[in-house]
């Protein structure tokens, strides 16, 4: 028997929680036309602090908890939706939720991405819905291309800008030619990045997002210590200005690729070419390009964080979880844990840019040319970008053909006891789509 009269808790009133509350009343109409169904937002739990908030005054005072009981007892609530971020105590929320039969809505990547398949195993267990298409890509949907559209491919490859953040800065770097703390402080002055930015520049958030997106495209269970991450921080004006001279663009991108046995999952600053469709991919904007076995490559693109694209995916989830309920059926995918190898990073072979200051002097490139060949690193090029005549120093760029990565490690290493050379400024892969 179909369900006519859905309620609708929420936990979290922040600026996503505040949108997804206004929506839910002030498109009531249009939202139970859609469904088929009355859905009425029942209650909102919050911390007391919140009560203060504008949002909160602007909406009635009765939809309001400060007591998890209240809220979690209230047997009249079908679907939660929790949006309080972090690991707690959202996931224990969402398992309580989950373990009271509710059907739960959440844009949480961490607690998806670190108790995904704990929290699955609770919904099958319990008949009901866990969905959470805004754990990823904000407002493209990206959760249900991988479980639903594009479950008939078997899926080669992700490549993906996923952190809108490190994109607004890395578009700064390149185009206005500033260092990466003025991008920065551009970027947090905007609202784009947080006090404490460092999930987004040291690629955590990016590799939190890639975990959910691999597990689902490669039908396993890859967990966030499964995917090598490394920042921005280090990347300088001058290594754009490089890059483009190359015909290349500089990225922070998160890309996962499975074999046989394999899978790889990796978050790293990354030089593609110019004209490659990631490349022109600017400001907050988020892109996602999957390659399957049948439909080829797809490529995915929007704004990938934000109240107003963030809160239209968390609705349509709702609207999913209203078609369950009415249906009394659980459609979501069953995720299938099938044993691959992680790939660790230094086993992966990949094209390579260096920029070294060395002494300008002959025979300092034979000498460098000789400990790549050592470690069996071809180079396919070598550009002397600046000298200083008062330090008798010069900046080089080597582009490398394809190496695996413990052979670059150490020859990085034997480069850094050449006397010839002063500092190894830059190492940055280059990802050949």
């Amino acid at each position: 028997m179909s369900k006519e009269n859905i309620r609708v808790g929420l936990l979290g009133l922040g600026v996503i929680g505040g949108q997804v509350a206004k929506v839910l009343i002030d498109k009531e109409q249009e939202l139970c036309r859609q469904a088929g169904a009355t859905i009425k937002l029942h209650k909102i739990k919050v911390l007391p602090a919140d009560l203060d908030k504008p949002m909160a005054r602007d909406l009635p005072a009765d939809l309001f908890t400060t007591d998890d009981d209240s809220f979690f007892e209230d047997g009249s609530i079908d679907i939660v939706i929790e949006l309080i971020g972090g690991e707690e105590p959202a996931c224990s929320y969402v398992k309580q939720a989950l373990e009271r039969g509710k059907h739960v809505v959440t844009a949480n990547k961490e607690v998806i991405a670190k108790h995904g398949p704990e929290l699955k195993g609770i919904a099958q267990r319990k008949g009901i819905g866990l969905y959470y298409e805004a754990s990823v890509g904000g407002g493209i949907p990206l959760i249900a291309v991988l479980e639903h559209e594009l479950k008939a491919n078997y899926i080669k490859s992700i490549h993906a800008i996923i952190n809108g953040t490190t994109n607004y800065i890395l578009t700064r770097m390149s185009q206005d030619g500033i260092d990466f703390d003025s991008a920065l402080t551009q970027a947090q002055e905007l609202g784009y990045a947080e006090a404490n930015p460092a999930n987004d520049i040291e690629g955590i958030d990016a590799a939190y997002k890639l975990a959910i997106m691999s597990s689902l495209a490669f039908q396993s269970c890859l967990r966030p210590g499964d995917v090598y991450h490394e920042g921005i921080s280090r990347l300088e004006a001058r290594d754009f200005k490089y890059a483009r001279e190359l015909g290349y663009a500089l990225k922070l991108l998160a890309i996962a690729k499975q074999g046989d046995s394999t899978i790889e999952a990796r978050v790293h600053p990354a030089l593609i070419k110019a004209d490659a469709p990631l490349a022109s991919i600017n400001g907050v904007f988020n892109a996602v390009s999957i390659e399957g076995d049948l439909v080829g490559r797809v490529i995915l693109s929007g704004k990938g964080a934000g109240p107003m694209p963030t809160s239209s995916a968390v609705i349509a989830d709702v609207l999913r979880a209203v078609r369950d309920l009415q249906s009394s059926t659980n459609c979501r995918s069953e995720l299938i844990n099938t044993q691959k190898t992680i790939r660790k990073i230094n086993e992966i072979t990949t094209r390579y840019y260096m920029r070294l200051t060395i002494l300008d002097s002959s025979g300092v490139l034979a000498s460098i040319a000789r400990v790549l060949g050592e470690h069996s690193i071809s180079i396919s090029s070598v550009i002397q970008k600046e000298t200083d005549t008062l330090s008798r120093t010069a900046e080089i760029v080597i582009m490398t053909h394809p190496a695996l990565g413990y052979s670059v490690a150490s020859a990085l290493d034997d480069l850094g006891r050449l006397e010839v050379v002063k500092e190894i400024n830059n190492v940055i892969r280059v990802e050949e789509q």
